[in-house]
C-alpha cells in the first residue's frame, strides 16, 4: 500500500542518516500496522524467536531492579525497545519483492551518506574539525568519516552491516550489479575512512563468508573487495591504523585489554544478576586496575561482555540465544531455498552474514548499545523471515500447485 510504502522509505532514510527519523517512524509504523486497513496476503504465524527475546527482557529487567540503583538502571534498560523494532519491519515487509525494495532502498540511503562522509573527510581542515560557522554541525570532528551520526563507530557499523548484506546480489551478473557495484566501492572507501578496527575485522568475516556460501562467483567477489581495500592502504592513516590490529602494545589495545580484565572480575563478583544496566560507569573508577589507560567509560568495548557484567551470565545466556535462534531459522530457510532461486538466497544469506559482521564487530565494541547500529541490525533480521512464505522455499507447495 502507499501509505507502507512511504513509511518504509522514511525507515531506510532514517537507519542511513538520522536516529530520530528511525524512531519516529517505526512508532507512526506500528501504529499503521496496528490501525490501518489489513493485508489481503497470506498471513504469518507466530512470532519468531519470541522466547529468547522475552527472557532477555525479563533478565534486563530483574537485573535493572536488584542493581544498587534501580532507577538509573531502568531508565538504561530503555534500549529493550529497539528489539522490538524486528517485528515491526518483518510484518511491514509481507514478502520477498518488498523485502528486497525496502534493502536495496537503504542500499543506495547509506550509499549517499557514504559519499557524503568521504567529502567530508575530504575537505576537513588540517586541525581536524571545524568549530565555527554555518557548516560546523557536519564538519566538527571531520577527521574520521561519521556522515550524519556523532560519532565515526556509529557510521562504520552501519556501513558494514548494509555492505555485507549486499554481497550476495553484487555476484550476480547482469544490470543490478553495474549500478551497485560503484555505490558499492564508495561504502567500502567510507568504512575505511572512519578507522575503526573492529568494524573492518566484522566486514571481513562478512564478506568471507559470503565468498564461501556463493562458490566461485563468491571467491571473485571477494578479490574485487581485497583490490578495494588495498587502494585504501594509498591512504597513509588508514594503513597505518590497519597496522596496530593485533599490536598489543597499541595504547586502545592495552586499554581494551585492562577493561577486559575489570569486566571479568566485574562478573565473578555479581554472575547472576550482574551490576544492573548503566551502572559500568559507576563502578569501572573503583574496579579498573593500575594499567587502564582510561579510569572513567560507561562501556567496556566489547558486547558479550558489557551483557555479562550488566545482567550477569542468564543475561548473557539469553541474549546468545536470540542470535542462535536467527541463524537457526534462518539456515533452515535457506535450505529450503532452490539453488537456482537466487533471489530468495541473497535475501536470507546476506542478512545473516550480516548479522555475523556485527557480532564479530561487537567483541571489539558495544555496538549492541549503540540504538543506531542495533536499528540496522533488528530490521536486516527481519528480511529472511519475508520468504518463509513464499513459495519457492516451500517444495510441498510447489508440488501441490503442479497437481492442479
Amino acid at each position: 500500500m502507499a501509505v507502507r510504502g512511504w513509511l518504509l522509505l522514511a525507515l531506510t532514510l532514517g537507519l542511513a542518516a538520522s536516529i530520530s527519523l528511525s524512531e519516529a517512524t517505526l512508532v507512526v509504523l506500528a501504529a499503521w500496522l496496528v490501525f490501518g486497513p489489513r493485508d489481503p496476503g497470506p498471513r504469518r504465524a507466530g512470532w519468531p524467536f519470541a522466547g529468547p527475546l522475552v527472557a532477555f527482557a525479563a533478565w534486563t529487567l530483574v537485573a535493572a531492579l536488584t542493581s544498587p540503583r534501580p532507577a538509573e538502571s531502568l531508565v538504561a534498560a530503555k534500549g529493550l525497545l529497539t528489539l522490538g523494532a524486528f517485528y515491526v519491519v518483518r510484518h511491514a515487509l509481507p514478502d520477498p519483492p518488498s523485502a528486497r525494495r525496502f534493502l536495496t532502498g537503504l542500499f543506495v540511503a547509506v550509499s549517499v551518506v557514504a559519499l557524503f562522509s568521504i567529502l567530508q573527510v575530504g575537505f576537513c581542515p588540517p586541525s581536524g574539525s571545524v568549530e565555527s560557522g554555518p557548516v560546523r554541525l557536519l564538519f566538527h570532528k571531520c577527521a574520521r568519516a561519521r556522515g550524519f551520526f556523532s560519532i565515526y563507530m556509529t557510521l562504520a557499523g552501519v556501513l558494514t552491516q548494509v555492505l555485507v548484506a549486499t554481497l550476495p546480489r553484487l555476484a550476480r551478473a547482469g544490470r543490478e550489479r553495474a549500478w551497485m557495484a560503484p555505490l558499492w566501492g564508495l561504502g567500502v572507501v567510507a568504512l575505511g575512512l572512519t578507522y575503526v578496527r573492529g568494524a573492518w575485522l566484522g566486514f571481513a568475516v562478512g564478506a568471507v563468508g559470503c565468498a564461501l556460501a556463493l562458490g566461485r562467483r563468491g571467491l571473485v567477489l571477494g578479490t574485487l573487495a581485497v583490490v578495494v581495500a588495498g587502494a585504501l592502504v594509498v591512504e597513509p592513516g588508514v594503513l597505518a591504523r590497519l597496522r596496530t590490529i593485533g599490536d598489543l602494545r597499541d595504547d586502545t589495545a592495552r586499554d581494551r585489554l585492562a577493561m577486559l580484565d575489570t569486566g571479568l572480575r566485574l562478573v565473578r563478583a555479581h554472575p547472576i544478576t550482574g551490576v544492573g544496566p548503566g551502572q559500568v560507569k559507576q563502578l569501572y573508577p573503583v574496579w579498573a586496575g593500575p594499567e587502564a589507560l582510561r579510569r572513567s567509560t560507561s562501556h567496556l568495548h566489547n558486547t558479550p561482555l558489557q551483557i555479562a557484567v550488566e545482567r550477569g551470565v542468564p543475561g548473557l545466556v539469553a541474549w546468545i540465544a536470540i542470535w542462535v535462534a536467527f541463524f537457526r531459522v534462518s539456515a533452515r530457510t535457506l535450505a529450503r531455498a532452490r539453488r537456482e532461486d537466487e533471489d530468495t538466497r541473497a535475501l536470507v544469506l546476506g542478512p545473516m552474514a550480516a548479522i555475523a559482521a556485527f557480532l564479530v564487530a561487537g567483541l571489539f565494541e558495544y555496538n549492541f548499545g549503540d540504538t543506531e547500529v542495533l536499528l540496522v541490525a533488528v530490521a536486516l533480521m527481519a528480511l529472511p523471515f519475508s520468504v518463509l512464505v513464499g513459495e519457492s522455499t516451500e517444495p510441498h507447495e510447489t508440488s501441490r500447485r503442479s497437481t492442479r
